[in-house]
């Protein structure tokens, strides 16, 4: 893997604008993945994890979405300023996007072969018969059979597992540097679930794709990636890789997300799991986001707000308890 950089995000917010006022649905995150990366990006429901995906693909609903700050730079040229027509060429032929439910995602009107081709033809100019050669050899890539056959067939003619494979050749077909892949196996039965987990690390592998994993599923982190990123409630609370992560986490939202993954060699009456609920977003106007659900938390955690500090190797933590081991890393 490289350390040269893909995308860096960089002090990043993005507000919904309502009835009610500016709600910060992302405030001010920061994080980066390099070449060849597997980047978690894990959190609940609400957490921000999803708008991050599409601020960074500029397909945040205006109105009422708008990124109203920070710097989201791909090889160094900073999204947030780019025209659409720029937005474009870089959607689907440097950074992709799959989405949790292909149903939602294919449509339903067209063939696979048709919506496939058009990808392909969107961005480059090759003729009829280049371009499904290419369709035929994506569907191949990503373990599809009959994949000629495929091209004449429609999405409600496939399983779920197959439907995304198909989601996953189309983001594939133009080579990315990047793959956001957003809950990429939460409507799948657990088989269908190992079996894209394993596509996506090859995928990886072969074509040094860097990819950045949606999930609240820690399993899947375990399974596909390095480092990970932890958010809660539009910030990041924890960063580092893998291994430290779960040898040691540090905020108290990352311990109770491990306590909460079920241990099969343990016999238990009642499952962990965290009290209280993710608050609703731009409801915590001062202090700690994590603070009312926390057992760790005294009066400044209501007051003020942590700053990410340095507790080791790559590992930083949005947490009080930490700040004498180590100064502020942004």
């Amino acid at each position: 893997m490289s350390g040269e950089s893909v995308l860096e995000v960089k002090n990043l917010r993005t507000s919904f604008f309502t009835d009610d006022g500016e709600v910060a649905a992302v405030d001010d995150i920061d994080f980066y993945i390099n070449k060849g990366e597997i980047l978690g990006v894990v959190g609940e429901s609400g957490c921000g994890k999803s708008v991050t995906s599409l601020s960074i693909m500029g397909l945040v609903p205006s109105p009422p979405g708008k990124i109203v700050g920070g710097e989201i730079l791909y090889k160094g040229e900073d999204l947030t300023k780019a025209s659409e027509k720029r937005m474009r060429q870089i959607r689907g032929n440097d950074i992709t996007m799959i989405f949790q439910e292909p149903m939602t995602s294919l449509n339903p009107l067209f063939t696979i072969g048709n919506q496939i081709m058009e990808t392909i033809r969107l961005h480059n100019k090759w003729n009829k018969q280049q371009v499904k050669e290419r369709a035929i050899e994506i569907l191949q890539m990503v373990g599809l059979p009959r994949a000629e056959e495929l091209l004449n067939e429609y999405p409600h003619q496939l399983s779920g597992g197959m439907r995304q494979r198909v989601m996953i050749a189309m983001a594939m077909v133009c080579n990315p540097q990047l793959l956001i892949a957003d809950e990429p196996t939460t409507a799948l039965d657990v088989t269908i679930q190992a079996q894209i987990l394993k596509l996506m690390k090859k995928l990886n592998h072969d074509y040094q794709t860097a990819i950045m994993m949606i999930t609240h599923d820690l399993g899947v982190v375990a399974e596909v990636c390095q480092r990970v990123v932890v958010m809660y409630a539009g910030k990041v609370v924890e960063e580092g890789d893998i291994a430290t992560i779960y040898k040691s986490p540090k905020h108290p939202y990352t311990v109770g997300l491990i306590k909460s993954v079920p241990d099969m060699r343990k016999k238990v009456d009642r499952l962990y799991s965290i009290p209280g609920n993710v608050p609703k977003p731009g409801s915590i106007k001062e202090g700690c986001r994590f603070a009312a659900r926390c057992e760790h938390a005294f009066d400044r955690c209501f007051t003020e707000t942590p700053e990410l500090y340095q507790t080791g190797e790559g590992q930083k933590v949005r947490c009080f308890l930490y700040e004498q081991q180590g100064g502020v890393s942004k």
